[in-house]
């Protein structure tokens, strides 16, 4: 039977993959901000896009068979939105947005950090 905290751990990182996909899907243009113009096609379809990934990872790390491969899946998605991260930085027009869009960077080290640890203890 594997450690009480280790199987939180991973249930949060599924519980918090699910609501941001969720939220992807139910308000995607919240995240029109955080794409770049370059993409191609329309920022709503790259939102949900990322909504329907971010829920596939959480669901491939929910299912202890399957938390392997979530674990490493939603560690390279923390790797892959971390352009549009710097993105809104530099998009960021008064102080505390820049401070804010700033602070979330480093944030996505304890993210990856997280899902490998989640992918290493299947």
């Amino acid at each position: 039977m594997r450690p009480v905290r280790r199987t939180l751990a991973a249930r949060a990182l599924a519980g918090l993959l699910l609501s941001a996909g969720t939220i992807h899907l139910v308000r995607p243009h919240v995240f029109d901000a955080a794409l770049p113009d370059w993409l191609p096609g329309s920022k709503k379809a790259w939102a949900l896009g990322s909504g329907v990934v971010e829920l596939t990872c959480g669901a491939l790390v929910a299912v202890p068979r399957t938390q392997h491969l979530g674990g490493l899946a939603s560690a390279a998605l923390f790797v892959a939105v971390f352009p549009g991260n710097v993105h809104m930085a530099t998009l960021a027009r008064t102080p505390r947005a820049r401070a804010v869009t700033l602070a979330r960077l480093p944030l996505q080290v304890p993210l990856v950090l997280w899902a490998l640890r989640a992918a290493r203890e299947a």
